[in-house]
């Protein structure tokens, strides 16, 4: 069976999101680029904008500032895609800017559409053209627009009814979210009225909403990535995880996939090697010394562990039956 291409190296698919936490240096860029890949994530992912195509700078000057100053150049981000795809990672960029789309698409597996981009719909229009699968956050909507979303890029491309195709994270764009809009179980609604991929994009603080995502049923996990917070300004890197706290959430999901175990309900390998089958469960045994051809009566037994003999379920098939031999106090019976 081909692997889904959500899957993740070790059970969701992992996206260190670096954003914006570069703050616009190249060199502290390839610094989180380079952490991101070590800490064992599948998704590096970097946002490609230019401020002049993202933001009007008539209605909002300290937005267009604030995004003209975090800008990477084409090539930078040609660099960090190569840097990615060389330690066999994934590269993946929010392109807010369809004129980058041309250069960097070669480097992309799939696309990302932002929760503000949700109902920019001549934007999703040209991602849709080209095919590729499609994740798509939904923070700041409701159910009824997501639908539509969603029903818009199937009209334009019906590869997009599959759910290899398009994936849905659930999302609140809040920065840091509070632990009581995070709404993870938003993801059970979405899966059953939409029948696709469905993951979460964290903006939470720590990392507990991502393991608990995981539990739900969440497919992709999508967070934000930094070295480290302490001194920082930027909102992005409080949000943030580290390295070391990456590689904790990753061995948590190795341990949790593995309690999560399998759906189908058996003894285990450990219980069976165990012999506690045997030795937890109850046979039933005479209550006294009983004597050849006695007819074996309710009062005449009682149940105990180890289970040998006659499990304890086979009660009504002994009573009334005689003893072939004497039988001590607490010796086993057998039929026949």
């Amino acid at each position: 069976m081909k692997k889904s291409l959500w899957a993740g190296k070790n059970g969701p698919l992992l996206i260190a999101e670096i954003g914006g936490n570069h703050e616009g240096n190249f060199n502290y860029a390839k610094k989180l680029v380079k952490l991101a890949i070590n800490s064992g994530v599948d998704v590096v992912k970097l946002q490609l904008y230019s401020g002049d195509h993202l933001v009007s700078q008539v209605e909002s000057k300290s937005h267009f500032k604030h995004f003209k100053k975090f800008e990477l150049n084409k090539s930078q981000h040609i660099y960090l895609a190569k840097l990615c795809k060389s330690f066999g990672v994934q590269y993946l960029a929010s392109v807010w800017d369809l004129k980058m789309l041309d250069w960097i698409d070669r480097y992309l597996t799939f696309y990302k559409i932002g929760s503000g981009d949700l109902t920019a719909f001549p934007i999703i229009k040209e991602f849709a053209k080209r095919g590729k699968p499609i994740i798509l956050s939904t923070g700041l909507s409701n159910l009824s627009e997501i639908t539509q979303t969603i029903n818009f890029l199937q009209k334009q491309n019906k590869i997009y009814k599959n759910k290899n195709k398009l994936a849905l994270l659930q999302c609140t764009s809040c920065y840091p979210t509070v632990d009581k809009e995070v709404n993870l179980k938003v993801m059970n609604t979405l899966k059953r009225k939409t029948n696709l991929t469905i993951g979460y994009s964290h903006h939470n603080l720590g990392s507990l909403a991502l393991l608990t995502a995981y539990t739900l049923g969440a497919e992709i996990l999508e967070f934000h990535f930094t070295d480290e917070r302490k001194g920082k300004v930027f909102r992005d890197h409080k949000i943030s995880l580290n390295n070391n706290e990456t590689k904790s959430l990753i061995q948590n999901i190795i341990r949790v996939k593995n309690i999560l175990g399998s759906n189908i309900k058996k003894p285990t390998k450990n219980e069976i090697k165990s012999k506690n089958i045997t030795t937890f469960r109850r046979a039933i045994y005479p209550s006294q010394d009983l004597k050849k051809g006695h007819k074996i009566k309710k009062t005449d037994l009682v149940y105990l562990r180890p289970n040998h003999g006659i499990d304890a379920r086979n009660f009504k098939r002994l009573i009334g039956k005689k003893l072939k031999k004497n039988l001590k106090k607490l010796e086993k019976f057998k039929f026949n």
